[in-house]
């Protein structure tokens, strides 16, 4: 089964609207840098999404350079800093679609959002 995760900075305490146009872009850059294979499995297994809580900027650091180490497709998510946050930030990764076993490995502790 394949899946995709979206870890969002617990720590920024974004509002609603916020937090979801950022889970979004997300997804969708990591989407892009999918093989056609693993684009083709995730979407038949149904699109699985997993949003979950990152504790800070080095924490999505630390699931970027695993992700990029495995091979998995994966989107850093800078701010462009025109509402909440300041230009720059990191606020999300989106991490594949890829298997969900390699993706557990390696963001199963975080807790949901």
């Amino acid at each position: 089964m394949f899946k995709q995760v979206i870890a969002v900075r617990a720590d920024l305490k974004l509002g609603k609207g916020k937090l979801a146009a950022q889970v979004a872009h997300a997804s969708l850059g990591a989407y892009r840098y999918a093989g056609g294979e693993a684009k083709f499995a995730w979407e038949h297994d149904g699109e699985k999404k997993v949003v979950v809580k990152a504790r800070d900027a080095g924490e999505l650091a630390r699931l970027e350079k695993k992700a990029r180490s495995l091979g998995i497709p994966c989107a850093l998510i800078t701010d462009a800093g025109r509402t909440q946050v300041e230009a720059g930030t990191m606020t999300a990764i989106g991490l594949g679609p890829a298997d969900e076993k390699a993706l557990d490995s390696i963001a199963g502790h975080l807790k949901l959002m």
